[in-house]
């Protein structure tokens, strides 16, 4: 029986894509600081391997766009995909 697409999924796929989702919730235009994204990853109690793709972001400010965009990089320039997949 061959396995399901989900059967690959990392247990942190999700994880980056729920910090953007809470860290622009009901202000869709927000812009927010690196220091922002690392106290939200905290809240959330992110895993090592999601702080990891955080940690590897540039420093400054970010619109919803522009720091999904870096996070997809970061994801995709070292081959992590299938463990975190993409963000939008």
């Amino acid at each position: 029986m061959p396995m399901s697409d989900d059967s690959y999924a990392s247990p942190d796929d999700g994880e980056l894509q729920g910090l953007v989702d809470a860290l622009f919730e009901g202000d869709p235009g927000r812009v927010v600081s690196k220091i922002d994204i690392l106290m939200r990853a905290d809240i959330d109690d992110l895993s090592d391997d999601s702080r990891e793709v955080i940690d590897l972001l540039p420093g400054g400010r970010f619109a919803r766009g522009r720091l999904c965009d870096q996070l997809n990089s970061i994801i995709t320039a070292h081959g992590w995909g299938f463990s975190h997949g993409t963000v939008a």
